[in-house]
């Protein structure tokens, strides 16, 4: 395969995650031989902010108020951000255009906007809104055994006083902890929990999008796609991922996704990449490229 036919994969974080979650990924996919970037979505990664009253000692009034450089930053800001790195890495080859979690929501709207620049579109655990808004689906069955609640404590600030949310990943409150590894890695060790805890941000915005950042059978429709469905996912139930496929499906049942699964829960196949790196690779094979590349 010419360098010009190697496709490169473009890697979308969830909320309160970065770039630098991916890089276990991305070291099996470049041992694999496959050409990644991960991106840092407007507000995140090194352009995040870590509050002062966030460090230890910590001090949870000055945190619940302290300013946050994610407040002002909306979907279409990280629409535009993804689209100019999707611009830049057409330039090379197919673009595999993979999302985790709330990244999906950047990665449809995107997909809406300019199909021409992803030859495949992965949905990792990840939201693809067809028929609703993302927060709406949260008032849906599927989501019914998702516990908001239990969060809470986590939780600092209001808000809507904030213009952002904020969660304290660096709480010692045993509740708190237990209930986020619980949510999002239970399958991993405590000691596992807490390493992958601290390389999360504690801010994240607020805008989920509306009806106009749904999928559309026009542009998102004819994008060849892959939902990888993680089993063991409580944050992002299954019986939810599958009604996002369902619903996928029935928008453009001339395309529909090619479905794969991982056991995993909604973190740990970014700790323990190769089943979900090999499962990548194996997508490769299934662009639409030249004859002889």
């Amino acid at each position: 395969m010419g360098r010009q036919m190697q496709p490169t994969f473009v890697l979308v974080h969830g909320a309160f995650a970065n770039s630098f979650s991916f890089a276990p990924l991305q070291a099996e996919l470049g041992l694999l031989g496959h050409r990644s970037v991960a991106v840092d979505l407007p507000g995140h990664g090194f352009a995040a902010t870590f509050p002062r009253a966030y460090q230890a000692p910590q001090d949870l009034e000055g945190l619940a108020t302290e300013p946050g450089s994610i407040k002002d930053v909306t979907l279409a800001d990280n629409v535009a951000y993804l689209i100019e790195v999707l611009e830049r890495a057409k330039r090379n080859g197919p673009v595999i255009l993979v999302s985790h979690s709330r990244g999906g929501m950047t990665a449809t709207a995107a997909a809406n906007a300019r199909p021409d620049l992803i030859d495949r579109l992965v949905y990792v655990s990840a939201w693809c809104p067809v028929e609703l808004d993302v927060n709406d689906y949260y008032a849906e069955p599927e989501m019914a055994t998702v516990d908001v609640a239990s969060l809470a404590p986590a939780m600092a600030g209001n808000p809507a006083e904030l213009g952002l949310l904020r969660t304290n990943f660096r709480t010692a409150d045993p509740d708190a902890l237990a209930a986020l590894k619980a949510a999002f890695l239970a399958d991993a060790t405590d000691e596992e929990f807490l390493t992958f805890l601290n390389t999360f941000q504690p801010d994240e915005n607020l805008d989920a999008g509306t009806s106009a950042d749904r999928a559309q059978a026009a542009t998102w429709g004819r994008i060849p796609k892959t939902f990888v469905r993680l089993a063991d996912d409580v944050s992002l139930p299954l019986a939810l991922q599958d009604r996002l496929i369902r619903e996928g499906n029935a928008l453009t049942p001339d395309n529909p996704y090619d479905v794969r699964t991982l056991r995993s829960s909604h973190l740990k196949w970014l700790m323990d990449p190769v089943p979900a790196a090999r499962l990548l690779g194996e997508l490769v094979g299934l662009l639409d490229l030249p004859a002889g590349s």
